[in-house]
């Protein structure tokens, strides 16, 4: 049989049967998961892979949707290398980022790969992941912002067998145990990983009951070129040309410098090429994406949902990648060199989703929306155990909300951009862990103003009950730079992290590594806004009421924001059309104050002189350069910039002393 031959209607019929049994796969694993990250969070995926590794079947609503674009040939052939040919029992396990050639991508998400056999051949290899509690390292769940390189950040696991011929391997199982702060848990994740590689191999057995094994061979090319052509269409409606965008991460996490990513999406011929030159060079700290130089889950996410967007009906393979390729900078933080430490490699993959939004933005404005909240912070809690030791458990994945776009408001306190976590049950969490949750909403006022409003970030307060306890929150992003409005939509408000709020022992905090406190202590989050869409003043004042009423927008904010006066409750509409009267509203992307300062001084042309320069240099001189180079320019300028505006003066200063040090690089 040839993909000439196999029937339309059959391999519509194969598609769906494949993805019931990836769905079956993910409903296997999380129902029998040890841990809140996989009973609750559902930070775990499973797929089925062809024989070049790449999957042709993926679930489309549960677990983590972002990993379509994953390559397992390389772990494979890793572990055959090591371990010998593949057997029917055996499994591969592996974390290592850069021993895996990006299928990992930090060290707790263990991933584990198992070939399927039928008389004798490999049909299919089964594929599961989940993020685990725990793979030790300096801190408890392994992951830092501030680790500088990947020794730091836990046990490495490179591609090796698990299972040989359907039992587990005691010295890799002693290797795992020996190196985590929560063993037990970890083995009960494991053992639902299996089990969910199980249900596959039971499954597709099935399939090859009704059907040969020639034609599901065939059947798995023919829907990746299926997937292939459809997103080949979806590029051709898109207006062919070179589009440019750059945003940045707050800072490394080890000091008040930004970080920035840029891309330039070139599109012809149905084809799309993604160029991150211009992008920073690798981080001293976790924040890097080991990319490994090919176009990675974590660098083509967007394109997947624009395909999918604008073709509702096209399958979700990796197929949908064929017409897109990358460039990625060695080096650079999409594509760093080993030992980079990846731990909160999310952060920037964020950031990634943002610049490409950008860009597709100015080919399609009608369609692509302003930036969503730009953060994911997977709060965890560390306390002591009764036993001893320590337990570690995820209290929330905690998100914002998603951009407006044309026609549409932002989706509240929800962002599937990356990934599809679900929160935690707040009953859950208590019953878990040493915790009181004080209040667990959206947070007003926080998503950007526009024609059609952002969606709202969200507020997390709990009160710890347990002294010596520790709390990390990885990932805090957007508390300086705001998620950007579009189409002189306003962005959205800066997230913020705050201890024991209006008490003597207030704190305000940045971004944290290990947050100790102790029993009694209140800790309170909140995740940033997303951006509008068009002139705020153009908003329907009843949809405006709408949000007053549904608690998205104080009074206040409506008047300031949208010129929409209330009376008793109600709208005063001669004072509203007073209020809009004089008003002017912006056009084009409206990043925020913060941006504009420090664009005034770092523009994107300088930034990408600098970055080509730094990159041109050995990678151990790299990082230092840099720092100088920032030291240097921002010697007199206020210690809160960009917070706090340059004066003209100290402005021109600045640019003139990074000229010099552009000309001396």
């Amino acid at each position: 049989m040839t993909q000439e031959t196999l029937d339309p209607v059959l391999l519509e019929i194969l598609g769906n049967k494949f993805a019931s049994v990836t769905e079956e796969m993910c409903l296997t694993l999380q129902r029998t998961g040890r841990t809140l990250y996989v009973k609750e969070t559902a930070d775990f995926a499973c797929a089925l892979a062809g024989a070049d590794g790449r999957f042709f079947a993926y679930p489309r609503s549960i677990g983590v949707s972002g990993f379509v674009g994953l390559e397992c040939l390389p772990a494979i052939e890793a572990a055959v290398a090591a371990g010998g040919p593949l057997e029917p029992g055996d499994v591969i396990l592996t974390n290592d980022p850069y021993r895996s050639v990006g299928l990992a991508t930090h060290l707790p998400d263990l991933h584990m790969i198992e070939p399927y056999f039928h008389d004798g051949a490999i049909v299919a290899y089964g594929w599961c992941f989940v993020h685990c509690s725990d793979v030790g390292g300096r801190v408890a769940s392994s992951i830092s912002p501030v680790n500088t390189e990947i020794f730091q950040e836990g046990l490495r696991i490179p591609p090796v067998k698990l299972m040989r011929r359907g039992e587990m391997s005691a010295e890799v199982k002693l290797f795992l145990d020996a190196n985590s702060r929560t063993p037990e848990a970890n083995m009960g994740d494991i053992r639902a990983m299996l089990a969910s590689l199980a249900t596959g191999r039971r499954r597709l057995a099935q399939m090859l009951e009704q059907h040969a094994a020639a034609e599901l061979a065939v059947a798995q090319k023919a829907l990746m070129d299926y997937a292939a052509g459809k997103a080949e269409a979806v590029l051709r409606q898109i207006p062919e040309g070179r589009y440019s965008f750059s945003d940045y991460l707050d800072d490394d996490a080890a000091s008040r410098l930004p970080v920035r990513l840029s891309v330039t999406v070139e599109i012809a011929e149905g084809k799309i090429h993604l160029d991150f030159t211009g992008t920073d060079p690798q981080v001293a700290t976790a924040m890097n994406i080991p990319s490994c130089g090919r176009p990675h889950a974590w660098l083509t996410l967007r394109m997947l949902a624009l395909v999918q967007t604008l073709d509702r009906h096209a399958p979700l393979n990796a197929g949908l990648l064929a017409p897109l390729s990358v460039t990625t900078p060695k080096g650079s933080l999409v594509n760093p060199e080993e030992p980079a430490a990846t731990g909160v490699r999310h952060a920037a993959a964020i950031r990634v989703n943002d610049i490409l939004n950008g860009a597709f933005g100015l080919a399609l404005p009608q369609v692509m929306p302003a930036a969503a909240s730009g953060t994911v912070i997977p709060i965890v809690m560390s306390e002591p155990a009764a036993h001893g030791g320590r337990m570690v458990q995820v209290i929330e994945p905690l998100i914002g909300g998603t951009g407006a776009r044309q026609g549409h408001d932002g989706v509240d306190g929800r962002d599937s951009g990356i990934s599809n976590l679900a929160n935690n049950p707040v009953e859950t969490v208590e019953a878990e862990l040493g915790v009181e949750v004080l209040q667990y909403s959206l947070r007003p006022d926080s998503g950007g103003a526009g024609q059609w409003r952002g969606g709202c970030g969200m507020e997390l307060s709990f009160r710890v009950l347990t002294d010596g306890s520790h709390v990390l929150g990885r990932g805090m992003e957007r508390l300086l730079f705001r998620p950007w409005g579009q189409a002189g939509g306003q962005p959205g408000l800066p997230g913020s992290l705050v201890v024991n709020e209006g008490q003597p022992r207030e704190r305000r905090l940045g971004k944290i590594d290990v947050l100790e406190v102790e029993a009694g202590d209140i800790v309170t989050f909140r995740t940033p806004g997303a951006g509008g869409w068009g002139d705020p003043m153009q908003r329907d004042p009843a949809a405006v009421l709408a949000d007053i009423e549904a608690g998205f927008v104080t009074p206040d904010a409506a008047r300031r924001t949208y010129g929409v006066a209330l009376c008793a409750g109600q709208l005063d509409l001669e004072a509203t059309r007073a209020l809009r009267s004089d008003t002017k509203g912006a056009t084009g992307t409206i990043f925020g104050p913060e941006r504009d300062t420090w664009d005034s001084i770092f523009s994107p042309a300088r930034m990408d002189r600098l970055n080509a320069a730094l990159l041109a240099l050995p990678l151990s001189r790299r990082h230092s350069r840099r720092r100088e180079i920032f030291e240097t320019v921002l010697a007199d300028l206020p210690s809160t910039f960009p917070r706090t505006p340059a004066s003209d003066t100290q402005r021109e200063a600045a640019v003139k002393r990074l000229e010099t040090c552009l000309s001396t690089l």
